[in-house]
């Protein structure tokens, strides 16, 4: 949708705690897709890598320190996302911060296409 808003979370979680954020994950998607204003919300976990152009991306054999995960969640305007993110640090940040090797990152900004 064009001029709507996202934000992009990066999230490295713990090798011994990723059931635990799986499961937290379900949760979290169901009640962050009836946030007012929220078009999308889409995890992902990072089980590949490119292995050269025109290859199929290769699985990842083993862990090393954590395994990343992306969240992309899409408002259609800044205000309604604000609205949201602060719901969200107030129900989830203290539960998910134990499954995570360092504080997630956020990344937001207006959508460009």
């Amino acid at each position: 949708m064009r001029n709507s808003f996202s934000e992009v979370k990066i999230f490295q979680v713990k090798p011994d705690k990723l059931d635990e954020f799986e499961k937290m994950v379900a949760i979290m998607a169901e009640e962050q897709k009836v946030q007012e204003g929220c078009i999308d919300i889409k995890y992902v976990k990072r089980f590949f890598t490119l292995d050269g152009l025109g290859n199929p991306p290769r699985e990842l054999t083993k862990m090393v320190k954590c395994v990343k995960y992306f969240s992309y969640w899409e408002f259609d305007n800044k205000e309604n996302y604000g609205k949201a993110i602060e719901w969200f640090f107030k129900v989830y940040e203290k539960d998910i911060q134990k499954l995570l090797i360092m504080p997630f990152d956020i990344n937001c900004g207006n959508s460009v296409y």
